[in-house]
């Protein structure tokens, strides 16, 4: 399969539709060619990071996969018209492909970075379910800092992983790439956000059917008030004005 970018219209972003089997074969392809492979996803918070951070941008220009996360992204994309089938297949959180890992051939040795102890431990424990034949292993990322970075840059390097779920938040987890990706071992280095504390049961997920009617904003807006509403409410205003700052920019 060949991934190629495809133009999200009015966000002025790209991003590699996926739908969990599609994804499942391109893990399977960078697993068995072992060199290093970014997967990150877009959503507004990413795509307002994108226009506003050089840094940020530039990850997101190099990685090998940008997925579709988030309805807004996903919907604004379906216009183009591309879509091989309903056009909510293609959005992929991690939640929605990391339960899928058990069919990836030749996978036998998993990272996850992230949330407290005990979610990480948990979500060591459930993908050790899922990848049986894996050796999983964890280091939360609470409390994260320069010490706790050249720690994880040390033990990957000990550990030697071809997957690495780093789950540090946005865009945290974003910036460790950036700047350690050339420190750190070959393998499949993916951005996932909360899912860890998601696969661990900790955090409650938003039931499917209103992912797929574009509303899990709302159902995390009612979990998590404070740390949500920004994002909901004052983020889009900030991404409109620099989307049009950039238009007015471009057209001068």
């Amino acid at each position: 399969m060949i991934m190629t970018r495809r133009h999200i219209p009015v966000l002025g972003v790209d991003a590699t539709p996926l739908t969990v089997s599609e994804m499942t074969a391109t893990l399977n392809r960078f697993v068995a060619e072992g060199v290093t492979r970014t997967v990150v996803g877009h959503n507004l918070h990413s795509v307002t990071l994108f226009h506003s951070d050089p840094e940020f941008r530039a990850l997101y220009d190099s990685s090998d996969v940008v997925l579709l996360d988030g309805a807004p992204v996903l919907l604004l994309w379906g216009r183009s018209g591309e879509a091989d089938g309903p056009v909510m297949d293609y959005r992929l959180g991690s939640t929605d492909w990391i339960p899928a890992l058990g069919n990836v051939e030749g996978l036998e040795r998993i990272a996850v970075i992230g949330a407290g102890a005990e979610a990480n431990a948990k979500a060591v424990a459930r993908l050790a379910g899922i990848v049986p034949n894996a050796k999983v292993a964890g280091m939360p990322g609470e409390s994260w800092n320069d010490e706790i970075e050249d720690q994880a840059v040390a033990w990957l390097a000990e550990l030697r992983p071809q997957l690495v779920l780093i789950g540090l938040g946005m865009p945290l987890q974003e910036m460790v790439l950036r700047r350690r990706l050339d420190d750190l071992p070959p393998a499949v280095y993916c951005a996932v956000g909360g899912a860890i504390e998601q696969i661990a049961g900790i955090q409650k997920l938003a039931p499917r059917w209103l992912g797929r009617l574009g509303l899990e904003w709302a159902w995390r807006l009612m979990l998590h008030p404070r740390r949500v509403a920004y994002r909901v409410f004052g983020e889009p205003w900030v991404l409109m004005a620099l989307l049009i700052r950039r238009r007015f920019t471009s057209n001068r």
